[in-house]
């Protein structure tokens, strides 16, 4: 029986020749991405046991993230903490305060990200590097520890879920709506500890943004990881961002690799999609739920605060002004400084937006964008339960940039193909 691309990476990692879907392995981890509120929590429990080690300097990504710049004292301990463990133990690859930026943009945009790797990190949506063919999965603060000290970690072989997606996205739709749709039909325990497999011809007209986006939620379907094959559109990208280390090893799943169940979707027939309150599996047509009035749009995040989503929420916005607030968020600063020098700051400013350096702070209620009781936000963001971005009587809908964007200029949720 052949193994899945998921398979061979645990197994290269593990040391073995082969593995199969329930069995379990110790894995070497290559990357341990640790961001302000969880690594602390990690580091803590190492000084309690009297260690006070790294496994390997340069496989250790730091970015302060969640609440920087520090919203409060507690925040601002937070950050010392990780800036005195990053600086005592000399950590190669730390992005500080001006150059931090949220951690699932960052990692792959400075070159961190590499095909067959194993990448672990203490949030969930640490699954979105598997865009790159990588393992990639979230982990909570102790198995954190665990793998900063010894750089192993053990997992079960997570089954294999194959989700095809067919056909061409019309215009106005994007690979939010496309996850969107897969986690409405599927549910939000529909792939629990299941490895996602994305393929199919829809993939090949979507950049690795657009990618990203996807497997980055894949944590919303209750997934391990999410994962999708080489080709040359992550070559493309890998040949720009890669600057230290670029070799790298390519897995394919092989034609009679078991998957425990195969999903396909038509993605031509797909239309701009709404996740609403209180699950990303509340998903409906844009034509279901038009006209909705909302208090916010939030236009950033892990998810949806790339260059490509900044790009496509200015062009629905040039030469209009918003109805509600209306907050972006690049997720790095590069990301920043390119927006600026395109001239979507220009775009973003004239129509009356809030324009913020790179920060997670509004997608988890933290800063930067809170909602009060009663308010409704349309966001790019991955979730929307109860309190999510605020009080626990605000509601929040997942939608994609263009939504986002054609929502703000109306004050409702507003189909995005009317502008295009």
């Amino acid at each position: 029986m052949g193994m899945t691309i998921t398979e061979k990476i645990l197994a290269k990692s593990a040391g073995k020749r082969a593995v199969a879907a329930g069995d379990l392995v110790d894995a070497s981890v290559d990357i341990v991405m640790c961001h302000d509120v969880t690594t602390p929590a990690a580091i803590r429990m190492l000084e309690e046991r009297g260690i006070d080690k790294v496994f390997d300097a340069e496989k250790i990504v730091v970015t302060p993230d969640h609440f920087q710049p520090a919203k409060d004292i507690k925040s601002a301990e937070l950050h010392k903490r990780l800036d005195d463990w990053a600086k005592r133990h000399k950590i190669k690859h730390y992005y500080k305060l001006g150059r931090a930026g949220v951690c699932h943009a960052l990692l792959p945009e400075q070159g961190h990200i590499r095909p067959g790797e194993v990448i672990i990190g203490a949030d969930s949506h640490t699954c979105t590097y598997g865009a790159f063919a990588a393992f990639s999965t979230g982990i909570g603060s102790t198995d954190q520890a665990a793998a900063i000290a010894t750089g192993k970690l053990w997992f079960k072989v997570p089954v294999s879920e194959k989700i095809v997606l067919n056909g061409k996205l019309n215009k106005g739709v994007y690979s939010k709506d496309v996850i969107i749709t897969v986690i409405t039909s599927i549910g939000t325990d529909g792939a629990l500890y299941k490895a996602m497999e994305f393929t199919g011809d829809a993939l090949s007209d979507m950049s690795m943004e657009a990618r990203m986006t996807m497997t980055n939620m894949a944590i919303e379907a209750g997934a391990k990881n999410g994962i999708i094959g080489f080709d040359d559109t992550t070559k493309s990208y890998l040949d720009k961002h890669l600057t230290e280390r670029k070799d790298y090893t390519v897995f394919e799943s092989d034609g009679d690799a078991e998957y425990e169940s195969i999903e396909e979707f038509d993605c031509s027939k797909l239309e701009p999609m709404v996740a609403l309150p209180h699950l990303p599996s509340n998903g409906v047509p844009i034509g279901q739920c038009a006209g909705r009035e909302m208090d916010q749009a939030y236009i950033g995040s892990c998810t949806n605060g790339r260059i490509e989503d900044l790009r496509i929420a200015a062009d629905i916005l040039k030469g209009r002004e918003v109805a509600v607030r209306t907050i972006v968020v690049p997720a790095t600063p590069t990301i920043w400084k390119q927006a600026k020098d395109e001239g979507l700051f220009d775009i973003f400013y004239d129509a009356g937006c809030v324009i913020a350096a790179p920060t997670c702070g509004a997608c988890l209620g933290g800063f930067m964008g809170v909602l009060a009781a009663g308010e409704k936000c349309v966001s790019t963001t991955n979730r929307n339960f109860v309190g999510r971005m605020g009080d626990p009587k605000s509601e929040v809908y997942l939608a994609s940039p263009a939504t986002a964007a054609a929502s703000a200029a109306e004050g409702k949720l507003t189909d995005p193909r009317k502008y295009l």
